[in-house]
């Protein structure tokens, strides 16, 4: 854990440490914009977080969801833009938080060094690339433990080229930068697909044109078929693979994931920090420090990989 991080966790558990009960806040409306969709694991779990943290303050917790998930198109965009900018400005809420890449370009188009607080959560990797954190603004940054993960994977790989395998949107596109600037490599083979049958067929060409491979998201993916992936991968899977969400899980042998909802819990102290006083520019931005081991011994049986007994005993195991 980074100094940074500690200081940010101190920081917030001083600003919220009275007990909800000590201090009320009925009546106060929190509108939680998120930019994709009820029942995408991601978004569900920063949701869960928020409304975990504020539960029991008596703030009253509104959702609107963007959907840019399943409908990328830039007049997509554009028209949830306004629709958001439109409820914001009618509902007047006491905060606003943003999840994710998409909602947080609204806030910052709009509601930059406004009147209006919001705070904003499971941005990818840096927030000052947009210019974050305002005065009316803070929040939580999204990192992956990349490094842990390829250092893991390294020790089952039988050489030193790396794939990364992920579906074709601005966040992984996004995410690739930052994995190669992390990591300081380039990537041997580096793959966006649209279609699950793309997904297929670079999945199974990869396995004999580099020696691990990251496998980034699949959400944005209309085709996808969880059952189809799966079986694709335990036939044709032959060198060690790793991802960062859970549920990649039935397609990759190793994940270093990271906590949805981790996101959803910090975002929703800073914002019972900012209902009790606190002004944004006051909260340092955060990052999640969180992690959850899997490891699937379905798939790597049948690559012939054996995983060490200390990896497993710290993991939850996949059958």
């Amino acid at each position: 854990m980074t100094r940074h991080v500690v200081a940010t966790l101190a920081c917030l558990g001083a600003l919220v440490s009275a007990p909800a009960h000590a201090q009320s806040l009925a009546g106060k409306r929190v509108l939680f914009v998120n930019s994709y969709h009820q029942g995408y694991p991601w978004s569900d779990g920063e949701e869960a977080g928020a409304a975990q943290a504020l539960a029991g303050s008596g703030v009253k917790l509104d959702f609107y969801r963007m959907d840019t998930k399943r409908h990328d198109g830039e007049k997509f965009f554009k028209d949830e833009s306004q629709k958001v900018k439109a409820l914001v400005e009618s509902s007047k809420p006491d905060v606003v938080v943003v999840a994710d890449d998409n909602a947080t370009k609204v806030m910052v188009q709009y509601f930059k060094n406004t009147a209006q607080p919001w705070v904003f959560c499971g941005v990818n990797w840096d927030a000052s690339v947009y210019g974050l954190p305002y005065k009316n603004a803070t929040g939580v940054n999204e990192v992956a433990l990349t490094v842990q993960l390829l250092d893991t994977l390294k020790g089952y790989a039988k050489g030193g080229r790396i794939g990364f395998l992920t579906v074709d949107s601005e966040t992984e596109r996004t995410e690739g930068r930052y994995y190669k600037k992390q990591l300081k490599i380039q990537f041997a083979q580096e793959k966006y697909v649209k279609t699950l049958a793309d997904w297929k067929d670079t999945f199974k060409r990869m396995q004999g044109e580099v020696d691990l491979l990251l496998l980034g998201n699949f959400a944005g993916i209309n085709d996808w078929n969880e059952a189809d992936a799966a079986a694709w991968a335990l036939e044709y899977g032959r060198i060690p693979s790793g991802g960062m969400y859970d549920f990649m899980m039935p397609y990759t042998m190793i994940g270093m994931t990271k906590i949805a909802e981790e996101q959803g819990i910090l975002s929703g102290k800073m914002v019972l920090a900012i209902l009790k006083g606190a002004s944004p520019a006051s909260i340092p931005v955060a990052e999640n420090k969180q992690a959850k081991l899997f490891v699937n011994v379905k798939l790597a049986s049948k690559a012939g990989i054996v995983f060490k007994p200390e990896l497993v005993r710290n993991a939850e195991v996949i059958k």
